[in-house]
């Protein structure tokens, strides 16, 4: 399905992203599948993001060693995801390299999650050479949002740096997270075929499927001349099963009956992988790349 999506050139392709992917060293499936041209847009978790980008700006995560209890890991400064250490230096070294990224923001600017990736995107073009996720997405021009935006240590970071800016210079720092949705609402507005590939669930999820709805009830309930967009393409990489009730697991055919997708009868072609996504990502990115290099 994935290939299918790539190989349709006026297919508007958009990836979500959940889980603790970059930690888990997934982050170069995402870059290759941004530099290769498959994706258009990126929703993500602020945490995925934020590991990401720590990785990318040259700081490294450790291997957890069990026998270390949690409280002496926060003694130390040691913040554990599942078997993964992440620094707490290596987060003071990113709300710096935060602060730098926004340096040359105009005072009136009103920031969103979209603007503030853009930007740390091209401080890791100008500052490191290996490959990244934003880095990749701020060449590509492809935008990543994160709907959760303060949900995550990036959204604390800007917290701090609205703080520090109001106390040093009076300087009021101004953040809508409409302006995503409208921006990327723009952006569906311009195609008629749209295909995702979701990794997890969770916001990223959700907020990307829901642009279809939120232009039916423009389009409703104010009048609003929008167009009827659906999802004809859908991949999606999870463990989680319906029964539990949670977004994550929510069904392609339950999401039909809120028009976030067309339904098979109207040709829509929806897949769902019920699987640790670090053994089926790599797998599904590796085959779908082999075969369209062969052509």
């Amino acid at each position: 399905m994935l290939e299918a999506m790539v190989r349709d050139a006026d297919c508007f392709r958009v990836v979500t992203v959940s889980g603790a992917m970059t930690i888990a060293k997934q982050g170069l499936l995402l870059t290759e599948m941004i530099d290769r041209g498959w994706v258009q847009a990126v929703v993500s978790t602020g945490a995925l993001m934020t590991h990401g980008f720590v990785e990318s700006a040259g700081m490294l995560h450790f291997k957890h060693r069990p026998s270390m209890d949690d409280e002496h890991l926060y003694a130390r400064g040691y913040n554990r995801v599942y078997d993964t250490i992440e620094l707490e230096k290596n987060l003071d070294d990113t709300e710096r390299a935060l602060q730098r990224a926004l340096e040359d923001v105009p005072e009136d600017t009103v920031l969103s999650s979209r603007l503030i990736h853009q930007k740390l995107g091209q401080h890791l073009d100008e500052t490191v050479d290996g490959r990244a996720i934003l880095k990749s997405a701020y060449r590509k021009d492809v935008p990543v949002y994160v709907p959760a935006f303060t949900d995550s240590e990036l959204g604390l970071d800007l917290a701090i740096y609205k703080q520090t800016q109001a106390e040093r210079s009076g300087r009021s720092i101004a953040f809508d997270p409409f302006l995503d949705l409208d921006h990327f609402a723009n952006l569906v507005r311009q195609h008629e075929r749209m295909g995702i590939f979701t990794i997890g669930g969770g916001v990223p999820r959700n907020w990307a499927q829901q642009v279809g709805p939120y232009l039916e009830i423009l389009r409703k309930r104010i009048g609003s001349p929008e167009p009827v967009r659906r999802y004809r393409y859908a991949v999606r990489i999870c463990p989680e099963p319906e029964h539990w009730g949670g977004l994550s697991g929510c069904s392609y055919t339950e999401g039909v009956s809120w028009g976030k997708f067309v339904p098979e009868s109207e040709g829509g072609r929806h897949v769902e992988v019920f699987s640790d996504a670090t053994i089926a990502w790599p797998l599904v990115v590796r085959a779908v790349m082999e075969r369209l290099d062969r052509d």
